[in-house]
């Protein structure tokens, strides 16, 4: 729990006594590769923190499998609008390694910010920087070409080449896979 911890404090620090009270409401898991995190068509309920492993968010459309979010170690994920709307998902989550992963459900969450200020604001925080990462992925695909997508991931998360397969990487980056293998190969 201490890299959860730490990862929270680098967003907004909470006091002991709320870290403690806090802490306490998140369940930790260790789940096999290709475990379903959140089934498509199912509510979210929790925001997960991934300490190690990794997770993709994907969702169908027309038939085609398309990755939107990839997670690796220490990396926050959720259905944002599932969660926050407590409406189902049209994503879904599963791992693509075994994974150590802790949650905190919507109820206990919410029950924290009403409860704790430091909570609240952390919870504003959290909400942001999705939003921010989201505006710019979206403005990475309309206005940048493929190589600096690429560029742009590999400099994010340069570990993401070893450990997720070039199929979601490419979907991830919105190209396809021919795209991406010749990017990589330089050409």
């Amino acid at each position: 729990m201490d890299l959860l911890k730490s990862a929270l404090a680098k967003i907004s620090p909470l006091s002991p006594e709320t870290e403690t009270a806090f802490m306490d409401a998140w369940k930790t898991w260790e789940l096999p590769k290709d475990h379903p995190v959140v089934r498509e068509s199912t509510i979210s309920d929790y925001i997960y923190f991934i300490h190690k492993g990794a997770a993709r968010t994907y969702y169908i459309k027309n038939g085609k499998d398309i990755t939107e979010w990839l997670a690796l170690d220490q990396q926050f994920f959720l259905s944002i609008t599932s969660f926050f709307q407590r409406s189902p998902s049209r994503l879904g989550v599963h791992t693509l390694e075994p994974s150590v992963i802790s949650g905190i459900h919507y109820n206990d969450l919410m029950s924290m910010a009403d409860k704790h200020h430091e909570v609240e604001r952390l919870l504003r925080k959290m909400v942001t920087g999705s939003l921010i990462l989201s505006q710019v992925r979206m403005d990475s695909i309309q206005f940048e070409t493929a190589q600096q997508r690429y560029d742009r991931l590999l400099a994010y998360s340069p570990e993401i080449i070893r450990r997720v397969s070039l199929t979601y990487i490419a979907s991830f980056l919105g190209i396809t896979l021919e795209t991406l293998s010749r990017i990589r190969s330089g050409k």
